[in-house]
């Protein structure tokens, strides 16, 4: 028993001194004001909790019939605690960590390459734009025959699960920028080859645009004869905002006159990012505000400089757009900015504070917080919410448009082709790469890589994919709805960082020649009604 009773004035000894590493001084002091009228019950009550839970403990670890490790046992009351919360609030484990930094950043030290496996084969979907797999003229098709030496046959023996195998493979292509990796492909018949290639930072791309230019970068402005560019979000990373200023200074130079900005299949991201956004777009008023239980209320208001305001707007959501998406869908619909044409949102108005536990080694990601529109009204979906319930982001009156199962499974077909380099314009680099600070030079247009990681079914060197299915986290919210995310060093800092869709291509001459079932083809690529009700919208208010 005297393990037990050590363990358990440790775990009670860490845990008084929890609220000095509280978010902000009006936490601590409400968790004093807590502690002090709990009285001498309470206390003594709390500490017989933790004496039973310190004696579990020590009964499992000495007793149960088979070993099992501390951390898995410690790891398993975390979760066990975390899973009487909402599903929102999570642990991020070790061998977890790296991959929600990667997911939160949009960047990691890689190649720069989306792979699938198909049958026996490791297949490269499409390198990113300007990334080391692109210089060095892999392409769509190619199969990898080994990385670094080791086969993919091998891996193929031995691992017998998909994933594993994709999750070796990237284990492989990743490392630290400026160390190298030797990759052997095979392009179509043509005898394998190896390069040399040497890692660098590779940046996800979050915003995209509607078809590819000749040099591969992505080209804004769907219809060039009315003028109406076309925008894609999808998810919302540190470099989104910076993204999408470059992309709305294009096209207000190409002469923009109406804008389709798309948020479907957009689960979230960073607060400061969707605030960011919304400031590009209004002027002056509310954004969006934050109220908690233990934390001060939070207001983000916009401001008039830099604010592109002189065009008509609709904005596209469905039922997966989530979260950050769901803030800016709700503040340009409040202020009037913007149209908004689609399916009611999914409904994640909750903020999760990101605590590092262990100097960084793992998390804790924990719902601090709800926000609330610019109107005062809820978008947050609570248990036991129906249909007449305040919650989400509901289309503009006239502009529901529900996609069918297979107009879905059609539209983003659509635009995963778009988003996949079927032929590079990159130049041919088979030496290895420039290990020099920033790596080898970048044609100015081909400076950001291409975002075709963010599509679902093939896998990237970074972060898995979220799934647009909604399947990683159950009922809880589409997958990654990559929580509105307060990242914090330690204790807890502002709110700060936390995905994907598809594309449309060549111009249907002013969008006349799309019909609600949409088209096929090459010369006419499907559009889908929800975005066709957009241009209809548009194109009727330029003509005004």
């Amino acid at each position: 028993m005297r393990q037990a009773k050590c363990l358990f004035w440790v775990i009670l000894g860490l845990t008084l001194a929890a609220p000095l590493a509280s978010a902000d001084d009006d936490s601590q002091v409400e968790a004093e004001h807590d502690a002090a009228t709990d009285g001498p019950l309470a206390q003594d009550e709390y500490y017989e909790l933790f004496q039973v839970f310190a004696d579990t403990l020590e009964q499992v670890e000495r007793n149960y019939v088979e070993p099992i490790s501390r951390r898995e046992l410690m790891e398993a009351a975390i979760e066990g605690l975390l899973g009487k919360l909402d599903p929102y609030s999570t642990y991020i484990a070790p061998e977890e960590i790296s991959d929600f930094r990667t997911s939160v950043e949009s960047r990691f030290g890689g190649v720069g390459i989306q792979i699938r496996w198909n049958d026996d084969d490791l297949t490269v979907v499409t390198p990113l734009v300007g990334t080391p797999a692109y210089l060095a003229g892999l392409q769509t098709g190619d199969r990898i025959v080994a990385i670094d030496g080791q086969s993919m046959a091998a891996v193929a023996a031995e691992f017998t699960s998909i994933d594993a195998r994709v999750s070796r493979a990237v284990e492989l292509l990743k490392g630290t920028p400026g160390s190298t990796v030797d990759v052997t492909f095979r392009h179509a018949d043509a005898p394998a080859k190896t390069v040399t290639l040497t890692r660098e930072v590779v940046r996800v791309a979050t915003v995209l645009g509607d078809h590819r230019d000749s040099v591969d970068a992505w080209d804004f402005m769907f219809d060039d004869k009315l003028k109406i560019g076309y925008v894609r979000i999808t998810s919302f990373s540190r470099d989104t905002p910076d993204e999408l200023r470059q992309a709305l200074i294009a096209l207000t130079e190409g002469g923009m006159k109406g804008l389709i900005l798309d948020l479907r299949f957009d689960p979230g991201g960073l607060l400061t990012s969707a605030v960011e956004v919304c400031d590009m777009f209004v002027a002056d008023g509310r954004i969006v505000s934050t109220q908690g239980r233990n934390v001060r209320e939070r207001v983000w208001d916009a401001h008039a400089a830099h604010t592109f305001d002189n065009f008509p707007m609709a904005v596209l959501v469905n039922h997966l757009s989530a979260s950050a998406s769901e803030i800016v869908a709700a503040c340009l619909q409040d202020h009037d900015r913007a149209v908004i044409i689609g399916e009611r949102t999914w409904g994640k108005g909750s903020v999760q504070n990101v605590i590092e536990l262990e100097h960084g080694r793992s998390a804790l990601k924990l719902t601090t917080a709800s926000y609330v529109r610019p109107n005062g009204k809820n978008i947050h979906r609570f248990p036991g919410a129906d249909e007449d319930d305040e919650w989400g982001v509901t289309p503009n009156e006239g502009f529901d448009v529900r996609l069918s199962a297979d107009e879905t499974r059609r539209m983003l077909a659509a635009r995963a082709e778009r988003d996949v380099l079927h032929t590079s314009h990159a130049p041919v680099l088979l030496a290895t790469a420039d290990t020099s600070e920033g790596g080898p030079e970048r044609p100015e247009s081909a400076t950001k890589p291409a975002d075709a990681e963010a599509a679902p079914p093939p896998t990237s060197e970074g972060a898995p994919p979220d799934d647009p299915s909604g399947n990683a986290e159950s009922d809880a919210g589409p997958a990654g709805a990559a929580d509105v995310q307060n990242v914090a060093p330690e204790s807890a800092a502002e709110p700060d960082a936390g995905s994907g869709a598809d594309e449309t291509a060549p111009v249907v001459e002013s969008a006349d020649a799309a019909s609600g079932e949409g088209t096929d083809g090459a010369d006419q690529p499907y559009i889908d009604r929800q975005f066709k009700a957009a241009l209809d919208y548009l194109k009727g208010k330029i003509r005004q």
